[in-house]
């Protein structure tokens, strides 16, 4: 099963911004949506950022205005840019693509954000 590759995160400052990648080694990337997910310490997974194929957008009330989702369909790519991160987002943030004709979603293996001082 194909699997989607992430990277980017780590342990910043409150504060600070990431960039997080996640590259999808799929034919038609374009016609996925892709979806980024981030599951805290004891907490529920959470839909965080939507970028459809057809390139509009959709954030999550808590991360409005701090982080954009945007993708390169040229490199089967989608990107992250968390800013002015807080302690609360701390997580690990999964890359996720969606195709409705496809029977199954992919999944990235996951990334590790830390925001502390």
């Amino acid at each position: 099963q194909v699997r989607l590759v992430e990277s980017g995160g780590g342990l910043v400052q409150p504060g600070g911004s990431l960039r997080l990648s996640c590259v999808a080694p799929v034919a038609s990337f374009s016609l996925y949506t892709v979806n980024w997910y981030r599951q805290a310490p004891e907490k529920q997974r959470e839909l965080v950022a939507t970028a459809s194929s057809d390139g509009s957008t959709n954030y999550a009330d808590s991360v409005k205005g701090r982080f954009t989702i945007s993708r390169d369909n040229a490199k089967d790519t989608a990107y992250f840019q968390l800013n002015s991160l807080k302690p609360e987002d701390t997580a690990v943030y999964y890359c996720n693509a969606h195709r409705s004709d496809r029977p199954y979603d992919l999944w990235g293996q996951g990334t590790q954000v830390t925001v502390s001082s």
